[in-house]
């Protein structure tokens, strides 16, 4: 029977860890995996090393009797260790491969908890030990399947040194063995999820063809029963394995080969001389080969992946660049309503004019609209009591009667009744950004009375509401300033040739707190879209951020052709104090969507 893994290392009278890392980096590294270890094995007690000479002569390994694990500190490559920070899950992707060799002994620290028995046989053990690999990996995965990553990056090497199928002297050759343990470490591990069938379809192939179709499938048979098996069900392992010996032709009691070859043999013989040190090595065999590839298939696809992202770490990251968002929208927001925006240029407003009578009613309706938008359901609360009023509950009632009779002092409460309450609307933050570039001049004066109606229309509302508008093109300017409301509405000129949104934007968020729980808040930008590459792309990440936090945003668009950005609520403008029913009934949308 070809050699079974070297790196669980079953024998309780196996020595204690005796790798004392000369170099402080490496005492280092080892503490910081230990702790590691501790989270990805489930379990406290696990201790690591890893230095160069570790692993008993694999790449890791595991030594139930000491808990202990070791890792080859050759498979960290030219990284120097004190480098090496593996508490970041940013930074294990340098040393992915001695990552993932560790991940795989923590798995056997989780999953191996079971011992072969005294007695059992020798051949049943190796093989029960052979399924165990792909058993404790799947195992792993289901627990924590971010795991497959570091599993899939140190599978290359684990699967050479069990194999050494790049070792033309001591490669696998065509035999019922070999190739079963080619379909153990390869094809188990597809099914597990841990590889791919893609990945392994040259093994498959070559597996098929030494074992036969019948073989083959009563061997899957063996490995999927491996993967239900409790992690400390160690008969159940020990009869999984004799059943493989005797599938693959092995004596389960000694772990040779009885003889029982595939029909294509060893594959041809090699005329060189074993003895002669100038002689070629014999070739490798198809089945070495194609466990090769699958492995070279295996490398390109992990190096093309991304590793996972801690949540914390991510969270962190996220944090920080919300902070950095929030400090920059302030900033803007400062320059933007304490000065008016820059002092020359273009952007300019072209005076004001009072409302029309039917764009204060127009006001009116949308404010009784935004009214509703925040509400929330009446929420009822059940209690219950000794005595009435309230509905009577027999169960209640005769548990208080057998309270008595036992002499008991009844502390049963038959009676329930519901109470709703309405809870109160929240706040609103209304921001309002109107595009003034040349393109929105044919709309210029529609666009102005929706600013003022939408603006205005807060301070009917029956919440507490506060808003304010900007236009933008090339500058960003203040129309209406938090905590004011316009009594005139402001027209502007629209003849400027850039559209500067993610100021607008920012501008907005800073005065208002749009990204700010603790309120309704919607934004709403009046534009048709039509902007340069870097505007649209910067407008579209403040857009998503705000969105993200919880804000609406609703689009009013001027034409079939505009281009808002993705993720708004789009509604078409047209004569904003007839349709404004219409826009109240897409601000009540977005801001309900936005809960």
């Amino acid at each position: 029977m070809p050699a079974m893994s070297a790196h669980l290392i079953a024998d309780p009278a196996a020595p204690a860890p005796a790798i004392f890392p000369a170099a402080p980096g490496w005492l280092a590294l080892s503490a910081a995996m230990t702790d590691e270890a501790g989270v990805i094995a489930d379990r406290d007690d696990v201790m690591v090393t890893i230095a160069p000479g570790a692993g008993h002569g694999a790449p890791a390994c595991f030594l139930p009797a000491h808990a202990a694990i070791e890792v080859d500190g050759t498979h960290l490559g030219t990284l120097d260790p004190a480098t090496a920070a593996p508490h970041l899950a940013s930074d294990r992707d340098r040393y992915a491969t001695a990552w993932g060799l560790l991940t795989h002994e923590c798995a056997h620290a989780r999953h191996t908890a079971w011992q072969p028995p005294p007695g059992a046989p020798p051949g049943a053990v190796a093989a029960a030990l052979l399924l165990e690999e792909p058993r404790i990996e799947a195992a792993q995965i289901r627990r924590r399947p971010d795991d497959r990553h570091w599993l899939r990056a140190s599978a290359t090497n684990l699967i050479l040194a069990d194999t050494r199928a790049a070792d033309p002297a001591h490669a696998p050759t065509l035999t019922a063995p070999h190739a079963a343990q080619a379909a153990a470490l390869l094809l188990a591990r597809a099914e597990a999820g841990i590889l791919t069938p893609g990945e392994v379809a040259p093994v498959a192939i070559v597996v098929a063809a030494v074992l036969g179709a019948e073989k083959l499938e009563r061997l899957r048979g063996l490995w999927r029963e491996a993967f239900t098996l409790a992690d400390d069900d160690a008969e159940a392992m020990i009869e999984l394995g004799r059943r493989w010996c005797e599938i693959t032709g092995t004596d389960p009691d000694t772990g040779d080969d009885t003889g029982d070859e595939a029909d294509g043999g060893a594959g041809p013989a090699s005329t060189a001389d074993p003895t002669d040190p100038a002689a070629p090595p014999p070739p490798l065999s198809p089945l070495a080969t194609s466990i090769t590839a699958a492995l070279d298939n295996l490398e390109r696809a992990v190096a093309g992946e991304s590793a996972p992202a801690d949540p914390d770490e991510a969270a962190a990251v996220a944090g920080a660049a919300e902070d950095a968002s929030a400090t920059r929208a302030a900033r803007t927001a400062g320059r933007v309503f304490a000065t008016g925006g820059p002092r020359s240029g273009h952007t300019r407003t072209a005076g004001t004019r009072p409302p029309t009578e039917t764009e204060r009613t127009a006001a009116r309706t949308l404010a009784r609209a935004l009214s509703t938008a925040g509400v929330r359901d009446r929420v009822a609360t059940k209690t219950s009591s000794a005595l009435p009023p309230g509905r009577l509950r027999m169960r209640g009632v005769l548990n208080a009667a057998a309270q008595r009779a036992a002499g008991a002092m009844p502390t049963a409460e038959p009676f329930t009744r519901t109470t709703r309450k309405d809870v109160p609307a929240p706040p609103l933050r209304l921001g309002i950004a109107c595009d003034v570039s040349g393109s929105m001049y044919a709309v210029a004066e529609p666009v102005a009375s929706a600013a003022w109606i939408l603006a205005h229309a807060t301070q009917h509302a029956h919440m507490p509401a506060d808003t304010a508008t900007v236009i933008f093109g090339n500058h960003v300017r203040p129309i209406t300033r938090p905590g004011t409301a316009p009594d005139q509405v402001t027209e502007f000129h629209a003849e400027d040739d850039y559209e500067a949104v993610e100021v607008a934007i920012d501008a907005l968020d800073g005065a208002l707190g749009l990204a700010r729980p603790g309120a309704a808040r919607l934004l709403v930008i009046v534009s048709d879209g039509q902007f340069r590459a870097g505007p649209r792309r910067a407008g579209q990440q403040r857009l998503d951020r705000l969105r993200a936090a919880g804000c609406a945003v609703l689009w009013l668009t001027t034409g079939e052709g505009d281009t808002p950005l993705e993720g708004a609520r789009v509604h078409l403008l047209t004569d904003p104090a007839a349709t404004a029913q219409a826009i109240g009934r897409a601000a009540t949308a977005a801001l309900r969507a936005a809960r």
